[in-house]
Parts: C-alpha cells; sequence; structure tokens
C-alpha cells in the first residue's frame, strides 16, 4: 500500500492549488479486510484510542499514517518541536495530555484500552467497621442526643410539653455522658460546645413550657454564665421574660437592660422589640412615665401598631388629653407594608393572569396581610373607644375627632364603624333616642354600612316590643345586603314574635347559609323547632351549637329541657350536671334537678339540689314549699317552720303560709305557740274559715274559755259562707233559665221593651228583671 502514500514536496513554493488531488488511505476500503489494526479496533476497545491526524495539505511537516501494513514515521511540526508521542533521540515522550483519562503509550504498542482498571480484577473488600472504638461509640452517642433534641423540639410543636420535657432530660442526661467519654479519649479543645449549648437551651425552654421556672432560670444561668458559649448573653431576655410571668418586674427590667447591653447596634429589630418589653414591664408596675420613654423611642426608631397603642395606653393612665391625641396620630400613620386589594383583581381576561390571581388569593402572604390589617383595625377602633370620651367634654365630640382623623388615613372604611360604636355608647348610657338618631344617619350611606345599622335599630326596637318598627328597619338591612346574617336574624326574631314559627325558620336557615358560623341564627332556629314540636331537630341544632359553644349555659339548658320534653328524664339529668358544672351557683338549674330526681322517686338527691337551690336564692316559692313539705313528711316539723316564716315574708298576703306555720308547731307538740300563731292569723284574716275551726279545736284541747266565743264566729262564718254559695248557684240558674228563655222558638215569650208588644205585635205585660239577670242579658239591651 505504500504506492498510495504521497509525501509532501520538500519545496519551499506554496502552491495555492496543491493537494486538492492528494488521496488519504485512510479511506481507502478495499484492503480493510486485510487491515490487522483496523479488524482489533472492531473488536476490541483498541479503537477507542485517539486518532493520529493524518497528513494536511500545504504544510511544511508531515504527521506519521499507521496502517496495518505501514510503519510509523516520526514527522516534526512547524515550530520544530516534536510532537506529542513522538520518539526524540531514543526517548519516547509521554502523552501528558491524555495519560490522565487512561491512554498510555502501551496502547500505541497494542494493549488492550483500559481506562477503568477492570483487568486488574475486583476491588479488595472493605475494611470492618470497628464498633467497639471510642471513636465509633462517641459518634454514635452524639447522633442519639440530635436525635432526642429534634425528637423534644417535635413534641414541643405538637402540644405534647410533658414528653417534650422527658426528651430534653433525656438529652441533657446523654450529653454529659458523652462529654465524659470525649474527655478520656481526645482534648478538652474537642468537645462540640455547639451540641451542648442546644441540649441546654431546649432543656430551659422546655422548663419554662412547663411553668418550671425555677428549673429553667438555673439552666440559662448555666449557659449564661459559660464564656466559652458566644452570644449566650441574648438569653437574658428569656430569663426576663420568666421574671414577667413571675410578676418579679423589677428583675425582668434588669434583664432586659442587661441584654439590650450586650445586643449591638446593628441588631436594630432586636433592640426594639427587647424596648418593647420593657416598656410593658413599666405599664405593669405603674411606671408610666418611664413606659412613654420607651414607647415614644420606639415610634421614633421603628413605628409598630403595638408600640403605638400601648403609648395611648401610657398617656390615658396619665390623663395627658393632648399626648392621646398625638398618639392616636401615630397610631393611624403606622405602614402596613402590605399589598392593596386591588392587586389581586384581575385587569384582563388573560386567562394565565387569572389563574395566577387566583393562586394568590387565599396563600398564606394573604392571610398573614389579613391577620395583619384586622389586628391594626382592632388597634385603632378599641384606641379610639378608650380615648373618646376623655380627650374632649364629651364623648360625642370625641368620637367626631377620631371620626375625622381616621378619614383622613388609610382606614377611612372604619370611619362609619366608630360612628356605630358611637350609637352603641349611647345605648350603654341609657340615651335611646340619641342612639337612634346616630344609626338613623347611615339610611343614606353605602349598602354595607346601612344594613350594619339597621340591624342595630332593629334589635333596638325588638328589646323594647316595637315589632312594626324592629320588621321595618330588619327588611332595610335585609334588602341593603342580603348576605348579612345578624340583619337576617333580626328578620326571623321580628317574625318569631308575630308567632310565624315557620316563616322565622326560613330566615334563620338563610342565615346560616350565609354564615355558618352564626350561632345566633343556629340558637334561635333550635328554639323555633321546639315551638313547631319538632324535638328531634331542634336537639340536633343545639348538639351542633354545643360543638361550637362547648361552656354555653343556654345551649346546656336547652339540651336538658329537650330531652325532658322527650321523656328522657336520665339524659335530662345528664345534661343538667354538665351544666351546674359550668354555672354552680344557678339556682334555676339546680331546682330542675331536684323536680327530676324527685319524679324519680330519689327524694335524698332532690332534697340536695333543692337545698342548694335555696341556699343561692332563698326566694323561690316552689323550692321553699317543696322543702318545708319534705321536712314534715320526714315528721321534722320544727326544721319545717323556717321555710314557711320564709313563704310568709316573701307573701304576707297569703294564708297558707301562716296556717303552715302553726300547723308546724302544732305537729310537734308545742300548742302553746300554735294557739298564738293561730290567734295572730286570725286578728289578720277574721274570715278565714280554717283558722277558726284550729282555734276551736285547740282551744277545746286545752280547755280555754274562749271556745265558745269562736265557735260561734265559726258557726257565722260558715252560714255567711253557706248563704253565699246559694246566692252564687241560685243567680247561675237564673241565669241560665234566661238564655233559654231567650234562645226559645216560641214568639210570644220575646219581648220587645221598645213598644211593649210581643213579636205578633199583642200587648203584653212587661217581665221583671233583676239587676244581675240584666247585665246577664245579650249586649244589644244593654243600652235601653
Amino acid at each position: 500500500m505504500m504506492q498510495n502514500v504521497h509525501l509532501a514536496p520538500e519545496t519551499d513554493e506554496d502552491d495555492l492549488y496543491s493537494g486538492y488531488n492528494d488521496y488519504n488511505p485512510t479511506y481507502d476500503t478495499e484492503e480493510l479486510e486485510n487491515d490487522t489494526a483496523f479488524q482489533q479496533a472492531v473488536r476490541t476497545s483498541h479503537g477507542r484510542r485517539p486518532p493520529i491526524t493524518a497528513k494536511i495539505p500545504n504544510t511544511a511537516a508531515t504527521r506519521p499514517i499507521a496502517t496495518g501494513y505501514g510503519s510509523k514515521t516520526s514527522l516534526t511540526s512547524s515550530l520544530g518541536r516534536p510532537m506529542t508521542g513522538a520518539i526524540q533521540d531514543g526517548v519516547a515522550r509521554p502523552m501528558t495530555a491524555v495519560r490522565a483519562a487512561g491512554f498510555t503509550k502501551a496502547a500505541l504498542r497494542g494493549s488492550a484500552f483500559d481506562p477503568l482498571g477492570q483487568s486488574r480484577g475486583p476491588a479488595p473488600p472493605l475494611e470492618a467497621k470497628n464498633e467497639d472504638s471510642p471513636e465509633e461509640k462517641i459518634r454514635q452517642l452524639e447522633k442519639k442526643v440530635n436525635e432526642l433534641v429534634e425528637e423534644s423540639c417535635i413534641a414541643n410543636s405538637c402540644g405534647d410539653l410533658k414528653l417534650a420535657l422527658e426528651k430534653a432530660k433525656d438529652a441533657g442526661r446523654k450529653e454529659r455522658v458523652l462529654v465524659r467519654q470525649r474527655e478520656q479519649v481526645t482534648t478538652p479543645e474537642n468537645i462540640n460546645l455547639d451540641l451542648t449549648y442546644s441540649v441546654l437551651f431546649n432543656l430551659a425552654s422546655q422548663y419554662s413550657a412547663n411553668e418550671m421556672y425555677a428549673e429553667a432560670l438555673n439552666t440559662y444561668q448555666v449557659i449564661v454564665k459559660n464564656k466559652m458559649f458566644s452570644n449566650a448573653g441574648r438569653l437574658k431576655v428569656n430569663m426576663g421574660n420568666i421574671y414577667l410571668k413571675q410578676r418579679n418586674y423589677s428583675k425582668a427590667i434588669k434583664f432586659y437592660r442587661m441584654a439590650l447591653d450586650q445586643i449591638p447596634s446593628v441588631h436594630k429589630e432586636m433592640r426594639i422589640k427587647i424596648m418593647q418589653n420593657i416598656g410593658v414591664t413599666f405599664i405593669k408596675t405603674g411606671q408610666y412615665s418611664d413606659a412613654i420613654n420607651s414607647f415614644e423611642h420606639i415610634m421614633s426608631m421603628a413605628p409598630n401598631l403595638k408600640a403605638g397603642f400601648n403609648l395611648i395606653l401610657s398617656y390615658f393612665a396619665v390623663g395627658d388629653r393632648e399626648k392621646m391625641k398625638k398618639a392616636f396620630q401615630k397610631l393611624i400613620a403606622v405602614p402596613l407594608e402590605i399589598d392593596e386589594d386591588d392587586k389581586y383583581i384581575s385587569p384582563s381576561d388573560d386567562p394565565h393572569t387569572n389563574l395566577v390571581i387566583e393562586a394568590i388569593k387565599n396563600d398564606h402572604l394573604r392571610q398573614m396581610e389579613r391577620e395583619r390589617k384586622a389586628m391594626a383595625e382592632k388597634y385603632i377602633m378599641t384606641a379610639a373607644k378608650l380615648i373618646a370620651p376623655v380627650i374632649e367634654t364629651s364623648f360625642a365630640i370625641g368620637y367626631d375627632w377620631c371620626v375625622e382623623v381616621v378619614k383622613a388615613s388609610q382606614y377611612v372604611e372604619l370611619a362609619n364603624d366608630l360612628e356605630i360604636n358611637k350609637a352603641i355608647t349611647y345605648l350603654r348610657q341609657k340615651d335611646f333616642n340619641q342612639a337612634v338618631e346616630t344609626l338613623k344617619m347611615f339610611e343614606k350611606k353605602d349598602s354595607r354600612v346601612k344594613s350594619a345599622a339597621a340591624t342595630n335599630l332593629s334589635f333596638l326596637y325588638y328589646l323594647e316590643n316595637e315589632f312594626t318598627q324592629a320588621n321595618s328597619y330588619a327588611d332595610l338591612a335585609v334588602n341593603s345586603d342580603r348576605y348579612n346574617p345578624s340583619a337576617l336574624t333580626n328578620k326571623g326574631n321580628t317574625v318569631f314574635a308575630n308567632g310565624d314559627y315557620e316563616k322565622a325558620a326560613e330566615f334563620y336557615k338563610e342565615a346560616l347559609r350565609n354564615d355558618s358560623s352564626c350561632t345566633e341564627a343556629l340558637y334561635n332556629i333550635g328554639l323555633t323547632y321546639k315551638k313547631l314540636n319538632r324535638l328531634d331537630e331542634a336537639l340536633d341544632c343545639f348538639l351542633k351549637l354545643h360543638a361550637i359553644l362547648r361552656n354555653s349555659a343556654q345551649v346546656l339548658y336547652q339540651i336538658a329541657n329537650v330531652y325532658e320534653i322527650m321523656e328522657d328524664p336520665n339524659q335530662s339529668i345528664e345534661w343538667l350536671m354538665q351544666l351546674i358544672s359550668v354555672v354552680p351557683t344557678d339556682s334555676r338549674a339546680l331546682s330542675k334537678l331536684g323536680e327530676l330526681y324527685d319524679n324519680e322517686g330519689d327524694k335524698s338527691q332532690a332534697f340536695q339540689y333543692y337545698y342548694e337551690s335555696y341556699r343561692y336564692f332563698p326566694s323561690n316559692i316552689e323550692v321553699i314549699e317543696w322543702l318545708g313539705a319534705y321536712y314534715i313528711d320526714t315528721q321534722f316539723c320544727e326544721k319545717a317552720i323556717k321555710y314557711f316564716e320564709r313563704a310568709a315574708l316573701i307573701q304576707p298576703t297569703q294564708v297558707k303560709w301562716q296556717l303552715m306555720v302553726a300547723s308546724c308547731y302544732r305537729r310537734s307538740g308545742n300548742y302553746q305557740k300554735a294557739l298564738d300563731t293561730y290567734k295572730e292569723i286570725h286578728r289578720k284574716f277574721p274570715e278565714n274559715v280554717e283558722c277558726l275551726r284550729f282555734l276551736v279545736r285547740l282551744c277545746t284541747d286545752i280547755g280555754l274559755k274562749e271556745v265558745q266565743e269562736y265557735a260561734t264566729k265559726l258557726k257565722r262564718l260558715e252560714k255567711m259562707k253557706e248563704i253565699r254559695e246559694q246566692r252564687i248557684k241560685s243567680g247561675r240558674d237564673i241565669s241560665g233559665s234566661a238564655r233559654s228563655k231567650r234562645e226559645g222558638s216560641s214568639g210570644s215569650g220575646t219581648y220587645d221593651l221598645r213598644t211593649g208588644r210581643d213579636l205578633k205585635g199583642h200587648q203584653v205585660q212587661p217581665p221583671h228583671f233583676t239587676e244581675s239577670l240584666f247585665k246577664a242579658m245579650s249586649p244589644r239591651y244593654q243600652n235601653i
């Protein structure tokens, strides 16, 4: 194949068109089957070696062309340096550029291409880990300590404070063992201070969370006093917080100031928070001037809502009107640093934009913005309600000033709420007319404010039993804002008062559809179902409400009452027991429990609850009567006397209580006291027959001379009573006979008083009517 090899001409003249007819034998495919090197490259990885550059036309040097039949010839470059891999002076220069990838000069001599060293066989096995070595034990123990700290933090975040404390203690014990083992193996400089710090800090935090403040303070002291812990002085803030919870305000201020001194000025936010804590502590101690200095500094450096509100409280405490106004203006001017609501309104119909807006409309950032705005509105409303009555001569002028300031700020929508609060303040002062006038000013405002004002007006008129006006304003509130649950509830109340329970239930249901958390509507619909005798539905409503308001006494009583109506006394007693656990001094609930136990035949339990009810409210006649009767039944008449005497004091015109007192004296054998009591009763009620009967009996038993006098009075009273009963009976008979005559079909029996004739025109003798009979006649004759 050498006849196909063309060497470069040895001429110094460059021919622009030379080399185009040169033939490179590398591309000769006729002899490839006989080319040993090519066949070896195809069968093995030998062909992956870097290709050797072929002859380049029109250059001053040529490179060797390797084939199966040709020899290699070393060529030089145009600069005269030997090309890479060429043999010069009998020494082969290494191919440094590709040696690291596995290309060696041995590969050019026909050896197999093995860059990964697979020909050397498998790698020797790894050395077995010695788990008994001290270093390995220390490493495993350190890993276990970290795991315990993490588990403690997770338990705390889940609310399991006891488990978190146990894990923190276990981590502390294992960390001390770790330190001792590490000191035995290595030098003290190699101790992991970060791990020790995290273990102690977590333990102190868990002590504080479990209200074990002494242990928490001791642990924090260990950290703070160790000079090897950097920035440990900041933990004095936590120590100050613990002293604040313990109401040790002087020490709290001391540690807050120590922490403030150790925090550099570059940590501005941290310093502001500590100063805010100092100000709050000064308020707790009544040092309002020092608190004012702290909050004024905060409002000048980094104003925030809490500091502004606390500043208003401090000025309110010292009674500085002008400073209260300035502090309120500073509070209004605090920037919220939230996006406007317009950002969440799509400006176009672009589906991609709408999708993005829909995604961010209720994300966590948006929820945080809503919470921040709600908090700002709460602080402003509370501050306005606090200072309005004191910054001017009257609370109305003060409210007007606050409204004007709010209207000129970013919280314009709060102005209407302040006006409504002004009306509510009038209500608290019993000035209903001014409240109504203030609320009527909103009738021409926007729908939301109009609905709120009309709702309050409807409520006011409902309380005054002016149901027509209440219904009118309820309609106005509903028409202004159909989605206002309070307006719908008030409308349902007005319909309920008119007795239309089905329609009232519909309004309550609509209020619940608009706001499922409207507990007033849910309670009222339960009452409505109870009126409609739909007890299962009423019970379902009250049970749902109980799941929302766990400790509501009204809800618990309604559930017990529904079970009582459903004739399930056991369930009723169970719910009443829950009720008295919430309000243990409710005499009505206690008496109801006594009544249920009495109906069940358990007199001892009934007596216990009736007695408790009497102890809290000793003026309930029903309870007094039951207790007195209980003592009489149990043959303790002398104990029943005090209850009947109290009943006689409550109802002095009712003779039966005084008779019961005398009867108790008589039953207990104190006849003289009984006689005196009966005489006193006879003096007050001389026509009481029962008292005279007992007087006659007692005087007869004792043998007194007054027996004849009382007997005569008794006979006279009994005769008078008999005559009175006969008159009443005869009057009823005459009235009945006259009515039957008037209703009779005989025409001759009908008499016209105007003409003196009957219906046939005959003159007849007029009948004689008594006065009582005349009054009993038909109303058409009463004007004659």
